[in-house]
C-alpha cells in the first residue's frame, strides 16, 4: 500500500477501499466517502442496522512507531466530533442514533491486511 513513489493521498484512498470493502463484507451499507465539510472529514458514513456510523480509516505501515487506533490525536477526535455534528446537521439527521467507528488497518503476517474494527471509538 506504501512505498516509493505513493503519495498520501492515494495511500488513503487505498486503504479506505480496503476498508469499505471489509465493511460491506460485514452487512455495513455505505452511503458516503470522503465527505468533507466546514466540520472535518469523514472518511466513510454508512448503516449498520439502524445505525448511522462514521468511520475514520487509519493506516499505518511497517516501521511506524504508533499503531493506526493509536494515531488519532485529542486534536482529531475533535474534528471528527464536529465533522459528525455538521453531517447529521445538514441531513437533518438530529434524532438518529449515530456512533463514530475507527477502522485501523496494518500489513498482515498472514494475511495481506490486518484490520481492526474499534465500534464507537469516539465519544462525547
Amino acid at each position: 500500500m506504501d512505498g516509493p513513489g505513493k503519495t498520501r493521498k492515494a495511500t488513503g484512498n487505498h486503504a479506505e477501499g480496503v476498508a469499505a470493502r471489509y465493511l460491506v463484507s460485514r452487512g455495513i451499507n455505505i452511503l458516503d466517502r470522503n465527505v468533507f465539510s466546514r466540520g472535518g472529514e469523514i472518511d466513510l458514513v454508512g448503516f449498520d442496522e439502524d445505525t448511522l456510523v462514521f468511520f475514520e480509516v487509519r493506516y499505518r505501515g511497517h516501521g511506524s512507531l504508533a499503531g493506526a487506533a493509536e494515531s488519532i490525536t485529542p486534536t482529531k477526535q475533535k474534528r471528527l466530533l464536529r465533522a459528525a455534528a455538521f453531517y447529521l446537521h445538514k441531513h437533518g439527521l438530529w434524532n438518529a442514533c449515530s456512533r463514530i467507528d475507527v477502522v485501523a488497518i496494518a500489513p498482515g503476517e498472514n494475511a495481506k491486511y490486518r484490520i481492526q474494527w474499534i465500534k464507537n471509538a469516539i465519544q462525547v
